[in-house]
């Protein structure tokens, strides 16, 4: 796996979410098979250039199959990525439903923290993922007012040292202002986590927090066998 974590460099990242067209899995077995190799053959060529985590997110919502977390020092290597998935047999029959585009960078309000470190394979069983808009409002504050609304939050996280947040900072490269996601291994303490921010001052300037997508953390043969290839 790549290696594209600096604390002093910042690097993109994207969320690539994919339904698998019900076509697929009434193809031929064999054909399936060699759709599936292609996939696993893209993914893994990628890899000397991207850093690259899958999750399964089958069952938990109806517009998500899977998605890829992949995060690059450039932006380029990425689009490739994505062009070699659809030009393989089981790319054909993916649909990209979600799409989040965004820059790792250290955080104004924890300077000596670097939010998202690559995805290297870990020990937490599940990633949350969400796009996340603050209010105009929020933005026109002075930087201490947000400051001190931040040292509440950051607090509330630390009750929480389980969990691992990952910010990413959209600004100019897509819709939302940031993508967060969160390492855990317990849905039941991230949503005791959620429940809790909601309290806290700056949650008064949120506009969207929402999609939140729940994945299980698959290796690419995994996410294969779960779509039949």
């Amino acid at each position: 796996m790549a290696d594209v974590r600096s604390k002093a460099e910042r690097v993109f990242t994207n969320y690539l979410c994919y339904k698998v067209d019900p076509l697929w899995r009434r193809l031929p077995k064999d054909e399936r098979e060699l759709g599936g190799k292609e996939f696993r053959e893209a993914v893994h060529g990628a890899m000397g250039q991207v850093a690259i985590r899958a999750f399964l997110t089958t069952g938990f919502r109806e517009d998500i199959d899977f998605f890829l977390w992949v995060i690059s020092r450039d932006p380029e290597p990425i689009q490739e990525l994505t062009v070699n998935v659809y030009h393989t047999g089981l790319g054909k029959y993916l649909h990209m439903t979600t799409s989040y585009f965004a820059m790792m960078r250290e955080s104004p309000y924890v300077k000596e923290h670097l939010h998202a470190p690559a995805p290297e394979p870990g020990p937490c069983k599940y990633l949350v993922v969400y796009p996340f808009i603050k209010s105009r409002e929020w933005y026109l504050m002075s930087f201490d007012a947000r400051q001190g609304m931040m040292n509440e939050h950051i607090k509330v996280g630390h009750e929480f040292p389980s969990i691992r947040i990952n910010t990413a900072y959209s600004f100019g490269l897509d819709d939302q202002d940031f993508v967060v996601a969160f390492d855990t291994n317990s849905l039941a303490e991230f949503q005791d986590l959620v429940m809790r921010l909601r309290e806290t001052e700056a949650s008064r300037y949120t506009v969207r927090d929402t999609p939140m997508i729940v994945g299980v953390a698959k290796s690419i043969d995994d996410i294969l066998t779960s779509v039949g290839a």
